[in-house]
């Protein structure tokens, strides 16, 4: 008999939305199934996110309303980055709230055969006040190696590790996500092959994420050294990165492979050319600035000289790459100096898409304490030069594209993507609603509608060729 129904609400990044891509297949295993809206359902799970205040706000809003929008008897369950990061004083604050749980904990053991976020939450039990589990509960489930749903588009994301090592003065994520944890490479395979080979929906895109996607596997190959210290150590060079084996086997596998969030340290000449062997020679480079001294209070690499020279590089080898990333402005002890830095390098970049950020002053990080803090004023105003900027910079890039012929994947009636696109965060391109979803189509770009393209088919739809996995 069916558990009942659920409605799981996700906010903030891809990689959250994976998180609750899994959430959503184990509930279904455990007898639940999807409620067409809020008020028909009788479990309701908020995926929240806590990167910077305003996302915080945003889930704060979010599980409020569906507070309003349950049905009597509903029981409505917390979880994500907030609960894993304020769980007992997010309980404390909203007595409405069921459950509070950070990913993979529960406060009741689960029924024999069972690990499900919905076992503490049994429908038609007495309702209680809110509850949290502590950071030092057993984990009774890891999301991770959690079995992958089949999709509901054609992409799909991929989360290829959990957590990150890096210590920018400006992120708490590894705080409450823990340290780099890497999938084995056998296990992001069988996922990627699962969502190719679905009946109903075979993915034609894969993109991979990841809090810190150039380190993946570097936690594993750590490990193994340490188990076999004995064996001789290869040269260097003499084999790929695991990231780079990673794109190479997905390559084979699906029609297009995409990664998002690439530190810039991290890009080196071997992963450039798995990217661009891809055929979707799209490079999300997370930059946060340009100035060297700001960088450096910001505990990142680099600066503008090195980012602009590795893109014109990229260019060279590949002159139809997309760029995009994504800086913050207002960090502590950012001065004039470094906002006019910011605003050449954006001018002779020529990013195609770019997004700005207010600093957000985060408990526990280094940037809390920092002296020079910026006024909020003051990072909004250089907030909006910078997006004036970038806005009529990427009008340009798209309409450098009109007269072109691209191959477009439809993603729903009417709207598609071509490689300059990632899906959720780009612009799109516009065709025909009558060409079916999943499909490959050759379009001729006819005009640019700010960032949206508007493409006419020049060829039938073309189906790609069906990889084995």
């Amino acid at each position: 008999m069916p558990n009942g129904r659920y409605w799981l609400q996700t906010l903030g990044c891809p990689k959250n939305q994976v998180d609750s891509e899994k959430l959503a297949g184990m509930l279904q295993t455990d007898g639940f199934a999807p409620a067409l809206a809020p008020g028909d359902a009788d479990l309701l799970v908020v995926n929240t996110c806590a990167f910077v205040e305003a996302a915080r706000e945003e889930s704060i809003e979010a599980v409020l309303a569906l507070v309003g929008e349950r049905r009597r008897g509903a029981r409505l369950v917390v979880t994500g980055c907030i609960a894993e990061r304020y769980g007992e004083e997010l309980a404390d604050a909203l007595p409405e709230v069921d459950l509070v749980a950070g990913f993979g904990r529960r406060l009741a053991p689960a029924p024999p055969g069972r690990a499900s976020i919905a076992a503490p939450v049994t429908l038609g039990a007495p309702r209680r006040r809110s509850a949290t589990v502590t950071a030092d509960a057993a984990l009774d489930f890891d999301l991770l190696s959690l079995p992958r749903p089949a999709s509901a588009a054609p992409w799909a994301y991929v989360k290829v590790a959990e957590g990150c090592d890096r210590r920018c003065g400006f992120c708490a994520i590894p705080s409450f996500r823990g340290a780099q944890r890497s999938r084995a490479p056998e296990d992001v395979l069988a996922e990627v092959a699962s969502l190719v080979a679905d009946p109903d929906m075979p993915v034609r895109e894969i993109v991979l994420v990841a809090q810190d996607l150039v380190s993946y596997g570097r936690d594993r190959s750590t490990r193994v050294e340490r188990r076999v210290s004995a064996a001789p150590r290869p040269t260097a060079g003499s084999r790929p990165s695991p990231l780079v084996s990673l794109v190479a086997a997905v390559r084979e596998m699906v029609a297009r492979t995409r990664l998002l969030y690439i530190y810039p340290s991290g890009l080196s000449d071997e992963l450039v050319d798995a990217v661009i062997s891809t055929g979707v020679p799209y490079f999300d480079l997370s930059l946060q600035h340009v100035s060297r001294p700001h960088l450096a209070r910001m505990r990142r690499w680099g600066d503008g000289e090195r980012f602009l020279d590795r893109i014109a590089a990229i260019r060279r080898e590949a002159p139809e790459a997309t760029f995009r990333s994504s800086f913050i402005l207002g960090y502590p002890g950012e001065t004039e100096d470094d906002h006019a830095a910011l605003l050449e390098f954006l001018d002779a970049a020529r990013l195609d898409w770019a997004g700005f950020f207010p600093f957000s002053k985060e408990s526990g990080t280094m940037a809390e304490a920092l002296p020079d803090q910026v006024p909020e004023y003051l990072a909004m105003e250089r907030l909006r030069e910078c997006t004036e900027v970038q806005d009529e910079i990427t009008a340009r890039r798209r309409d450098e594209l009109v007269g072109m012929t691209l191959d477009v994947l439809v993603d729903a009636p009417g709207v598609g993507r071509s490689v300059h696109e990632a899906p959720e965060i780009d612009g799109v391109v516009r065709v025909p609603r009558a060409i079916p979803r999943g499909s490959f189509v050759h379009v001729r770009v006819t005009r640019s509608l700010g960032t949206d393209l508007v493409g006419e088919p020049v060829e039938p739809v073309l189906e790609p060729v069906r990889l084995a996995p």
